[in-house]
């Protein structure tokens, strides 16, 4: 019983994390990387896959909350799928690096996380230094070429690295193209949709030795956690990016980095 309340408790804390992070530009695969390192969960291949398909239910937040600009701009559309291209062929043409090496590697998390909050500061200095649209909260998704989403779409493929953050690195995509913070951002969510499905299908496809149907429950379990604390997190960063820059977000996954390194790894 004390076995079975453990995995209850260690699905319930990993869906937190994965549901309040997944938008925030502070790497969610990072953080359950760490998280299950701190908590004694072994990386198997369950655990993995669980890290990975608890994503969906966060990105079908953003199918809720966007519905509507799903369905009525045909253009958007095909700039996710534009976008989407990039990263489709890296993963795709990685999985096996990715799972089986990156996934899992504390070094490889810490060494992202610390990196990626010194390009998050880095771009938010450099824009401080420009005048013009990014200090707008306007959101007009014609302002992004094909050309822009296709740029985006090649910075998130750097997300395949675990610490990355692959809201952190469409968003800094996003506003190396010239979005504004809120424009950026939104983006980032829209974009995760196709992503983290295909992401979520090919490693289910790929893991399905390794799913019980003890394990479907489990995975249900945590998306529908995920989605419910995913929710808070993507009406929290929308309104926090018209006041405030990314910086706060890269101070702290130095300072995370730095403490895991100190203390933990």
């Amino acid at each position: 019983m004390y076995t079975w309340y453990m995995s209850v408790l260690h699905v319930f804390i990993l869906s937190l994390i994965e549901g309040l992070t997944e938008f925030l530009p502070i790497s969610s695969t990072g953080h359950l990387i760490l998280a299950s390192k701190l908590l004694g969960i072994s990386e198997t291949n369950f655990v993995k896959t669980f890290e990975i398909v608890i994503q969906l239910g966060a990105i079908l937040a953003v199918v809720v909350l966007y519905m509507k600009k799903f369905l009525n701009s045909l253009s958007l559309l095909k700039k996710l799928i534009v976008a989407f291209i990039p990263t489709a062929v890296v993963g795709f043409t990685l999985y096996p690096l990715i799972k089986d090496v990156l996934l899992g590697s504390s070094t490889v998390t810490l060494d992202a996380l610390f990196w990626g909050g010194i390009a998050l500061i880095g771009i938010e200095l450099f824009l401080k230094k420009r005048n013009g649209s990014v200090r707008s909260n306007e959101i007009d998704y014609e302002r992004i070429t094909y050309k822009k989403a296709f740029l985006i779409g090649v910075f998130q493929c750097l997300s395949v690295i675990p610490g990355v953050s692959r809201a952190a690195a469409t968003i800094i995509g996003g506003l190396a193209t010239g979005l504004n913070r809120p424009m950026a951002t939104e983006f980032s969510f829209l974009l995760a949709v196709p992503t983290m499905i295909a992401a979520t299908a090919l490693d289910v496809y790929k893991s399905r030795e390794f799913i019980s149907q003890t394990g479907f429950l489990t995975l249900f379990a945590g998306s529908v956690l995920s989605f419910i604390f995913a929710m808070l997190a993507v009406k929290f960063l929308i309104n926090f990016v018209k006041k405030h820059s990314f910086i706060g977000f890269g101070i702290y996954r130095i300072v995370l980095a730095i403490l895991f390194w100190i203390f933990v790894k």
